[in-house]
C-alpha cells in the first residue's frame, strides 16, 4: 500500500496588495496552500522631489525617447497624471518584466510601443531588459524612469532618495544610457511603506519562520519590513524563495537557512514549491 503523500509546504506571499492575495488565488487553484502576508504596501507619495517636477519635458518637441517603468504600481500611479497622455505619444515603454508590461497594456499601450525581456529570459531586470532597448539610445536623447521611494519614517518628512542598493538595476540602466549620450530623469509617483505589524500578523511570520513554510519574496525591502516586524527573529530555520539574485543576498543576509532561487513568474515560482514537497 503506498505511503501517504506528505503535505505540500505553505507559501507566505509577500507582495503588496492587491497582488498578493491573487497570487494566493491562483496558488490555491493549483492546490498549494498560499496565504497572503504582504510587507510592502504601495501608496500616491505625500511629497514630490523637486528634482522630479523639473523633469517633464519643456515643450513638445523635446519628448523622451522612452520612459522605463520599474513595476505595475509604477505605471498605475503615471497614469494617474495629467501629462501622461502627452509624455507616452511619442515615447517608447520600456518594461523590466511581463507584470509591468501587462500593467502598461492593460492602460491602454499598444504592444508595439513596448519594450521588454523576452518570455525565455533569465531574468526579467534592469539588465535584460537593456539587451533589448540599448539600440533605441542615440546622443541626446532623453530616458524617464519612473518608479517608486521608500516612505520616510515621519509622516511631515521630504521622501528620501532611494537606499543604497535598493535600485542598483536602475542605475546600471541609468549608466548604460547615459554611456550611450542619453540624459536620463527620475519621475517618483508612488511610496513604498512597511505594513502595520498588528499581533496576527507578528504571529504567523513567527510560525513561518520555524514551520517550513515557504517565503516568497519579490522585492528586497519587504525582507528589510520582516526584520523590522519581528527583530531578533530567528530565520535559520526558514525558507526563501527569492526571484532575484539581490533578493537573495538579502534574504541570507537576515539569516535565512535555505534560500532557493526561481524565475518571477507564477508558473516558475509554483513549480519550485511542487518540487520541493
Amino acid at each position: 500500500m503506498p505511503s501517504p503523500r506528505a503535505p505540500r509546504p505553505r507559501v507566505l506571499v509577500t507582495r503588496p496588495e492587491p497582488e498578493a492575495s491573487a497570487w494566493v488565488a491562483q496558488f490555491t487553484a493549483r492546490g498549494l496552500d498560499a496565504v497572503a502576508l504582504p510587507l510592502i504596501e504601495i501608496a500616491a507619495p505625500r511629497a514630490m522631489l523637486a528634482a522630479d517636477v523639473s523633469a517633464w519635458p519643456a515643450e513638445p518637441n523635446s519628448p523622451w525617447r522612452a520612459l522605463m517603468f520599474v513595476s505595475g504600481h509604477a505605471v498605475q500611479h503615471f497614469m494617474a497624471s495629467p501629462d501622461a497622455a502627452a509624455c507616452l505619444a511619442h515615447s517608447r515603454c520600456w518594461a523590466p518584466g511581463p507584470g509591468t508590461a501587462r500593467a502598461l497594456r492593460a492602460a491602454g499601450v499598444p504592444a508595439s510601443q513596448i519594450d521588454s525581456p523576452g518570455a525565455e529570459a533569465r531574468q526579467f531586470d534592469s539588465e535584460s531588459l537593456w539587451q533589448q532597448v540599448q539600440g533605441q539610445v542615440q546622443a541626446g536623447d532623453r530616458v524617464l524612469i519612473v518608479r517608486g521611494v521608500d516612505a520616510p519614517a515621519e509622516a511631515e518628512a521630504p521622501l528620501p532618495p532611494e537606499r543604497a542598493g535598493s535600485g542598483s538595476g536602475r542605475e546600471w540602466l541609468s549608466q548604460r544610457v547615459r554611456d550611450a549620450g542619453g540624459t536620463v530623469a527620475h519621475r517618483v509617483v508612488y511610496e513604498r511603506r512597511p505594513p502595520a505589524a498588528n499581533p496576527a500578523r507578528q504571529a504567523l511570520a513567527r510560525q513561518a519562520a520555524r514551520d517550513g513554510s515557504w517565503w516568497l519574496f519579490s522585492s528586497s525591502e519587504a525582507i528589510r519590513h520582516l526584520q523590522d516586524w519581528l527583530p531578533g527573529q530567528d530565520w535559520r530555520a526558514a525558507r526563501a524563495l527569492v526571484t532575484h539574485p539581490r533578493i537573495g543576498e538579502a534574504a541570507q543576509s537576515a539569516g535565512f537557512g535555505r534560500i532557493q532561487a526561481t524565475r518571477p513568474t507564477l508558473e516558475d515560482v509554483a513549480a519550485s514549491i511542487e518540487s520541493s514537497s
